[in-house]
């Protein structure tokens, strides 16, 4: 709760500073989140097979979660600068990408799937609001494809691209069953918990899976599914309904803002968080496979939750110090 407070507080101080001033600063909030990235390989903390964490004393700082914001921010800012008659030339698309794979490929290594996957997708969002053309992303989707099958036939081999429990993982999207008590535990528990919530759910503090410990991690990645064991698809429905309601919210204070840098850092923070909420809760449901993603504001963590307020902070400022009609 004092996290909590301390973030509504920083979300109001960052909402009432100019949009302009972010962007001034953009450049500085990358390099700084990439230094951060750096510094995971020297001082960050082991935790669950993976090393994402800094401790700086009252918490444990996740570089990655930063990275979420300050890339927004530097893309925007360039996209921002560039003249909107270049946006879909190959030099300056190329830009951008070297900017995005650069702390895509420190965060796949701390290993980081999840949020990896959220940083290029806010990219590809950005990209796309700042007008670069479709064929782009055509190549990019099939490039993943291919991406995909070599990623797929580098396991077992020297040159194997990802760790084993992230193959796993894939193996257990694809049929659960092939390990219920193993791989496949998480997201078989996670299904029984969401089946057993019925209508209007099992009761405050009474849900069987979570309150009796068949399901991990109820209080991080897979606390979406605690509450629709204890509140049913009514308590579940009522979060999805709040959450679209930020995200409508976002889509219209983006449309309406004239200045591009706000409403690209609008448009790109909007998306980083509808993906958030979006990859957890099809994650929960078996509809894709396990990574790491939080549920936004409601799994416990703190670098996480004072780093979406910050977000909400900074489209309040875009929204706030935008243009105004005569």
């Amino acid at each position: 709760m004092e996290r909590f407070g301390i973030g509504v507080f920083g979300m109001f101080v960052i909402a009432f500073i100019h949009i302009r001033f972010w962007r001034r600063i953009a450049p500085l909030a990358y390099i700084g989140s990439l230094v951060l990235l750096v510094s995971v390989y020297f001082f960050g903390e082991s935790g669950m097979g993976a090393q994402r964490w800094i401790d700086i004393g009252f918490m444990q700082l996740q570089p990655s979660e930063v990275m979420k914001v300050s890339l927004i921010l530097a893309l925007a800012m360039y996209y921002d600068w560039l003249d909107p008659e270049k946006v879909s030339h190959p030099i300056w698309v190329a830009t951008p990408m070297i900017i995005t794979i650069i702390p895509v490929l420190m965060v796949i290594q701390q290993p980081d799937l999840g949020t990896a996957i959220l940083l290029m997708l806010g990219t590809g969002v950005v990209m796309f609001l700042a007008g670069v053309s479709l064929w782009y992303f055509v190549v990019a989707l099939a490039a993943g494809g291919g991406l995909l099958i070599f990623v797929m036939l580098s396991r077992g081999q020297s040159w194997q691209i990802l760790k084993d429990y992230q193959y796993r993982r894939i193996e257990t999207f694809i049929n659960p069953a092939l390990d219920p008590l193993g791989s496949g535990y998480h997201i078989t528990q996670s299904k029984i918990a969401l089946g057993s919530g019925g209508l209007s759910g099992r009761g405050y503090m009474q849900g069987t899976q979570s309150r009796l410990n068949f399901l991990p991690e109820k209080h991080t990645d897979f606390i979406f599914t605690t509450l629709a064991e204890e509140f049913g698809f009514i308590g579940s429905i009522s979060l999805l309904l709040l959450y679209m309601a930020i995200i409508m919210f976002v889509v219209l204070s983006a449309i309406s803002n004239r200045d591009r840098f706000a409403g690209l850092v609008t448009g790109g923070l909007g998306a980083v968080f509808f993906f958030f909420f979006t990859v957890n809760m099809a994650m929960v449901m078996g509809l894709v496979p396990v990574v790491g993603v939080p549920l936004p504001l409601v799994s416990y963590g703190g670098t996480a939750m004072l780093v979406l307020l910050g977000a909400f902070g900074l489209i309040q400022s875009a929204h706030i110090h935008r243009p105004r009609q005569l």
